[in-house]
């Protein structure tokens, strides 16, 4: 329908899973996206794959927790499509420990990846958005940590909890300027790394709890992103969506099972 047509979105973690999906639906709708990933062969992969569809990217290869790589990623983006106005943060990390056993380097990690960068891409995204008199800044939050819990991940839960704060915090700070500040929050959703993680029977014990019957795909996200990215979404801020085919309405595996 060409919603996003003449803008210029930024994709972090767009190389694989989640960012990918997000890419693809831009791109289809018009936009010209940056893929912004740390691993240049897939991000290459992501941008060739939308070439071929008619869509338009560019790869910036740069990790988010660095903030000099997040100052060259907008002076890249401005270089090349002359401005920005979808800034999203999908890139994220992930890891277990438990509450008694405090892992630093790896709390800082996660910390540094889902929200510090929020933070700091947000901070150089909202000049260029400014510039163009308005945009959206939106990020991949999660059900985890915001709504439901799983043990052994409490670094991830806190950042994704703090990640809300951020949305709600920076969209009545950002509202006036006509720069709406959104997320969506994924359930299970299949990608590349839970592909690699569950056989097909592990996957299905995993759906035997999903209300909808089935995972969702990496385009599930994008579409929502999609609409939060659009027009129709001008009057939306301070907002997270959640996608996960029912999986947090269940009070527990239990009532599932006797529906």
């Amino acid at each position: 329908m060409g919603r996003l047509t003449g803008r210029t979105a930024i994709v972090t973690g767009a190389g694989q899973g989640i960012g990918r999906g997000i890419a693809r639906v831009f791109a289809r709708e018009g936009a010209a996206v940056v893929v912004a990933t740390r691993t240049a062969a897939s991000g290459q992969a992501a941008v060739e794959e939308i070439a071929a569809a008619g869509g338009t990217a560019r790869l910036v290869a740069m990790d988010v927790s660095d903030d000099a790589q997040v100052t060259a990623l907008m002076e890249e983006t401005v270089a090349a499509f002359g401005g920005l106005d979808i800034m999203v943060h999908n890139a994220a990390a992930f890891g277990e420990a438990q509450t008694d056993a405090f892992d630093p380097v790896l709390y800082d990690r996660m910390m540094n990846t889902n929200l510090r960068a929020a933070f700091t891409l947000s901070h150089a995204a909202i000049p260029l958005m400014r510039a163009r008199g308005g945009g959206r800044l939106l990020f991949t939050s999660s059900v985890t940590g915001p709504r439901v819990a799983m043990p052994g991940i409490g670094y991830y839960a806190a950042s994704k909890g703090g990640l809300n704060g951020f949305i709600r915090t920076a969209a009545l700070e950002l509202a006036s300027e006509k720069i709406t500040v959104n997320g969506v929050e994924p359930g299970f959703i299949l990608t590349e790394a839970i592909a690699r993680l569950t056989d097909e029977e592990g996957r299905a014990q995993m759906e035997r709890y999903i209300p909808a019957g089935h995972m969702g795909v990496p385009e599930d996200i994008g579409h929502a992103m999609l609409y939060l990215a659009s027009d129709e979404a001008s009057y939306v801020t301070g907002q997270t969506i959640v996608v996960d085919g029912g999986s947090t309405l269940p009070e527990s595996p239990f009532l599932q099972d006797q529906i």
